[in-house]
């Protein structure tokens, strides 16, 4: 049966404008980071996608070894452009990033010219359309010249392949010179997007002025810290979780320390009428530089929890303040490498 959107699909008015652009994305993305991968796109991923856009989510966000397999996301999703969603297309935000390892040899990861324009090119057949909304530079590369990436990124957008630029994980330093570079080639950075949430808080050291000093948008990833800031941790480690996989979840970043600081976060989150996760979401979407926040579901009843969150982001002095005594790193910045140049 041919999927039909939501007609009210539009009257939960959850946008925000990215930085000083023209451009609206909705407060809550969904990414296909993990759980859209694989040979065909299971049935539960499906809905979830067509949910998120039934409740206003115009913005899917992937990159081009999310699977697993390598490039198996971007596919799937591709052949939902090519059918269900394709009359859809100029209702949707997508986005897509080179950086990280995705073919063997010299060329197949991190910021040269070679692999963006490689790579965004296998993208877009992988994806099925003409052009992503956004193409990332997804890291920071420490032995490629910064004028060559910009370059690259420049040549996405002035060869139509992609409307907008982004970079995902680059220090405040890195994302001046960045924002310089492209302005210098006439386009301009679009959005950041850092990992940030509230046991992982570097941004806040002065990334996020930066940004409101350039006036970009920021999408932030793991605002949910992977799972860890909700309660499916506090007795044991679920077999379908991240940490049980140990895939990009260490099994050992569930301390003793840190379910404390989530008993007494759900405490705080139930006087607000919400769960953990709900209010961590909130919670990062409080800073006005914070466009959206970007979260992985693995089902409805997921996605439908996050995408309520948006009931009440609004917090007391009192709140943020008993929030800030346990809102505390725990170590987890997997991608604080990329951003430490």
């Amino acid at each position: 049966m041919t999927y039909t959107a939501n007609s009210s699909r539009y009257s939960y008015n959850n946008f925000k404008r990215c930085g000083d652009s023209g451009l609206d994305l909705p407060q809550i993305t969904l990414g296909l980071w993990h759980n859209f991968g694989g040979n065909k796109l299971i049935s539960e991923s499906k809905k979830m996608i067509f949910r998120a856009f039934d409740r206003g989510v115009t913005h899917f966000d992937l990159a081009n070894n999310y699977g697993p397999p390598y490039g198996s996301a971007e596919s799937n999703f591709g052949k939902l452009m090519a059918t269900d969603l394709k009359k859809y297309r100029d209702e949707l935000i997508i986005s897509t990033k080179a950086g990280y390892d995705m073919w063997p040899g010299p060329y197949g990861e991190w910021g040269s010219k070679k692999y963006l324009t490689a790579s965004l090119d296998q993208s877009l057949k992988r994806l099925k359309i003409d052009y992503v909304d956004i193409f990332y530079s997804h890291r920071f590369d420490p032995n490629t010249p910064l004028e060559e990436t910009a370059d690259a990124l420049h040549r996405a957008v002035q060869q139509g392949k992609a409307l907008y630029i982004g970079i995902s994980s680059y220090s405040s330093n890195q994302t001046i010179k960045m924002n310089k570079l492209l302005k210098e080639r006439g386009i301009k950075c679009l959005i950041h997007q850092p990992s940030y949430s509230m046991i992982n808080r570097w941004i806040e050291k002065d990334l996020l002025k930066t940004l409101s000093k350039l006036n970009l948008g920021c999408i932030v990833f793991s605002p949910l810290a992977q799972g860890m800031l909700s309660e499916k941790y506090l007795n044991k480690i679920p077999a379908n979780s991240r940490a049980k996989k140990n895939s990009s979840l260490d099994p050992k970043m569930i301390t003793k320390n840190y379910k404390n600081k989530i008993i007494n976060l759900k405490k705080i989150a139930k006087n607000r009428n919400q769960t953990i996760s709900q209010m961590a979401l909130a919670w990062v979407l409080r800073h006005k530089q914070v466009t959206s926040a970007l979260i992985g579901a693995r089902t409805l009843k997921q996605l439908d929890e996050c995408l309520d969150s948006l009931n009440n982001l609004k917090f007391s002095k009192n709140e943020l303040n008993s929030i800030d005594k346990y809102a505390k790193e725990e170590n987890i910045n997997l991608w604080a490498t990329s951003s430490k140049n």
